[in-house]
């Protein structure tokens, strides 16, 4: 039960409408509220039997818990409420509000666009002048688009760039972080940071391909580092005598040296039974990055350039091409149902536009399409968009609301099919629960595990379902939630 103001009875109505004293009659009206209230109380908070079990089993206390099952119906009373009104982390269960907020804001048919303009005559193959590059947010513009870009210059009859190649990169004003802030792990691509030309998310992919008549492992690099000496095998580790090879640890093996930006090595063996790996990794030197990918994939292309690869500033005339991003509704699968977090950076920061984009007009723009869309008085505290981030904090209640609004609008069939489906793909394909009985966005962090979306149940019905643990043992709670969208999934109010 929940009173507003023009509910509450007030002194003056209490003493007009009953000749019962007052004092008696405030007590019998709080007594009947209190005992109301603690019977919605108890029935809402009575967790299912095999969540409590397996809770215990992961040494995860309760009150470390907040979960919500209720029908899409926003009408309808939840069938179960544990703490749903507690402000917790919800690692990248944080996305829905971002993929959400894009889908509502920009639209599903929403492009990004990557202008290109060549400032001069072509001469016999020769540019005579300079190519400008402008990024404007693109998430996805992987080493094929970036391909695609350079081949269209190629198209316009360029060999040859006498001037230079300039990248803009103003439509972001994102603030230099350390890629081994959040985790010490700044190698690993998920702690890319955004930016206005994000060029395949700042990352280095090495494939290893084993020849056995060589004796080696063959390493492919992409995108080719212009002035970056690369290492294109490794030797094949010998196995023991009478000891089976095993592929282990082949990324602890290759003992890999990443430590020079200009050069990378690997100073260990490959095991052939390992077959063909693949291992991306975030570059060294992010500051760099863009230049001597560009210049490498023109160059490995048979393209020359006299003068360098440097930032600067885009003309303001018409550009001469544009290449375009896939749609916003293509986008959000690859941001939640891989959780990737700096597509998510991208879009969160998008929506901060007109240029210069800042994680603090990314907010505020967030903030109030919340207090418009989904709560008037009620805002999550919302950090940059990914919940890569320990500041984060939003209620299950609140995601709860965002989700039922979401399944109430047109973009509800877009946002569903962004997200995992259980025991089927993306980060859900391992999980325990029944297969496929619920699209669900998922986060873990360091003592954060937390699921939400929407649960297709037996009796054909569709429920929100939100779960976040935020506790040391977090990580060992998955079992827990994987029992309750098994609950939500049979219908039963019963545990």
């Amino acid at each position: 039960m929940q009173w507003t103001i023009s509910d509450q009875p007030t002194l003056h109505n209490i003493k007009m409408q009953s000749p019962m004293p007052v004092t008696r009659l405030i007590s019998c009206t709080l007594l009947c509220l209190l005992s109301s209230l603690s019977s919605v109380s108890a029935l809402a908070q009575a967790l299912p039997d095999t969540v409590q079990a397996a809770l215990k089993r992961a040494q995860v206390p309760t009150d470390a818990v907040a979960l919500l099952v209720m029908d899409t119906d926003a009408r309808t009373a939840p069938r179960l409420s544990h703490r749903a009104n507690q402000a917790m982390n919800p690692a990248s269960v944080m996305k829905l509000v971002t993929t959400f907020a894009a889908l509502d804001l920009l639209g599903p048919a929403y492009t990004w666009r990557t202008p290109v303009w060549v400032n001069g005559p072509v001469v016999n193959g020769v540019l005579q002048g300079s190519v400008f590059i402008q990024g404007q947010g693109d998430p996805k513009l992987v080493l094929e688009k970036l391909w695609l870009l350079l081949r269209r210059l190629q198209g316009l009859g360029i060999h040859t760039i006498a001037g230079d190649i300039v990248l803009d990169s103003s439509a972001f004003e994102v603030l230099a972080t350390d890629p081994a802030e959040f985790d010490g792990e700044p190698l690993r691509p998920y702690n890319a940071s955004a930016d206005a030309l994000l060029i395949n998310f700042k990352s280095v992919v090495m494939t290893f391909a084993p020849d056995r008549l060589a004796n080696i492992a063959r390493v492919q690099f992409d995108p080719p580092l212009w002035g970056v000496r690369l290492q294109t095998s490794v030797p094949l580790s010998v196995a023991k005598p009478g000891v089976t090879e095993t592929c282990s640890d082949y990324r602890g093996n290759l003992k890999a040296d990443f430590s020079d930006p200009t050069r990378i090595r690997f100073n260990g063996s490959y095991a052939a039974s390992c077959g063909e790996k693949v291992w991306p990794i975030a570059y060294a030197d992010p500051g760099s990055y863009n230049t001597r990918v560009i210049e490498g994939l023109w160059r490995s292309m048979g393209g020359l350039l006299t003068g360098t690869v440097r930032t600067g500033s885009a003309p303001q005339e018409p550009a001469t091409f544009e290449i375009t991003s896939p749609p916003l509704a293509e986008v959000i699968r690859d941001v939640n149902k891989f959780s990737n977090n700096v597509m998510a950076q991208q879009m969160f920061l998008t929506l901060g536009l007109p240029a210069p984009a800042t994680t603090e007009s990314a907010r505020e723009a967030v903030r109030q399409w919340w207090l418009h869309r989904i709560s008037a008085s009620d805002v999550p505290n919302l950090d940059n968009g990914s919940g890569l981030s320990r500041h984060n904090r939003i209620s299950a209640q609140q995601l709860g609301q965002l989700l039922q609004i979401a399944y109430a609008s047109p973009s509800m069939p877009e946002l569903m099919s962004s997200l995992p489906l259980v025991g089927v793909d993306g980060t859900l394909k391992r999980s325990q629960a029944s297969n496929a009985s619920a699209h669900l966005k998922t986060g873990s962090l360091r003592e954060v595990n937390a699921l939400a979306g929407f649960v297709h149940a037996a009796s054909g019905r569709r429920y929100v379902l939100v779960a976040i643990v935020n506790h040391p043992n977090a990580g060992a709670a998955r079992p827990a939630l994987d029992a309750l969208v098994d609950w939500a999934v049979r219908d039963n109010q019963g545990q």
